[in-house]
């Protein structure tokens, strides 16, 4: 039905156009650019230099990640005790290949404590430094469960051998909120070790099923033993598994020699 003249909707106002609004600008001590388009040399020595600002230095750090060489590590590695810049100088010097980093971080573990302890022995994990593994695997035991919890995670992320034993004998004595962290780590470790050692790696997997561990971890071990056919012939002898590892048990692996 057409509309009446009264019915007629009116026609919507044309809208003004609206203003652009400029951008704001960078204040000149927070403009990350020219600090980013510097050479090494001189974001070494803006991190090197005292009236340089915590700003400045974090951005040469983080551009130091990329371009640094081993005159950047020793400026970075003075600031692992810096409750600001702590973090940029770690992110700076775990990229960088020469082994004087591993040594720096080493060298720091034993001068820090809490969140800048914690976020060195993260560093170390990150560069799977192997010589560490005797400092790690002492703190494990460290009263502030946050240090043990990050020393465990660390080990494992180091991997081998030698972690692997570590950590399966802090299974033995570690409590909550540790003991789940070791075996999570303990379970890297032996996925690590299945191209490398395979018979030891079973090993650590048969341990890990039991039903005395985190619930993740189990099964993530049964998985694996399950898939892994049968054993190795080796004079080794394996323990039956118990509770739920056994009732698991689907190809008999975990229950052979019964």
């Amino acid at each position: 039905m057409p509309q009446t003249p009264a019915q007629t909707t009116p026609a919507p106002a044309a809208r003004a156009p609206r203003a652009r609004v400029p951008l704001p600008k960078v204040p000149p001590e927070f403009d990350a650019l020219p600090i980013w388009k510097m050479e090494p040399p001189k974001l070494v020595a803006m991190v090197k230099d005292p009236s340089s600002t915590v700003f400045q230095k974090a951005i040469a750090c983080k551009k130091l990640a990329f371009v640094g060489g081993k005159d950047a590590i020793p400026p970075m590695a003075a600031l692992l005790n810096h409750p600001q810049l702590a973090c940029y100088a770690r992110f700076g010097m775990e990229p960088n290949p020469d082994p004087s980093v591993d040594e720096a971080f080493r060298a720091a573990l034993p001068k820090l404590s809490g969140l800048l302890k914690i976020g060195v022995i993260n560093s170390i994990g990150v560069r799977k430094d192997a010589k560490a593994l005797d400092a790690l695997t002492r703190l494990i035991d460290d009263p502030d469960p946050g240090i043990a919890c990050a020393a465990a995670a660390s080990v494992g992320m180091i991997g081998g051998l030698r972690a692997a034993r570590a950590l399966q004998t802090s299974l033995a004595r570690t409590k909550p909120p540790v003991f789940p962290v070791a075996a999570r780590a303990c379970l890297l470790c032996a996925e690590n070790l299945m191209a490398v050692n395979r018979t030891r790696s079973l090993e650590v997997y048969t341990q890990l099923s039991g039903d005395n561990m985190p619930a993740p971890v189990r099964l993530a071990a049964l998985r694996v033993l399950n898939a892994a056919g049968p054993a190795p012939v080796t004079g080794k002898k394996w323990p039956a598994p118990t509770g739920e590892a056994a009732a698991r048990d689907k190809s008999g692996f975990l229950g052979r020699g019964r």
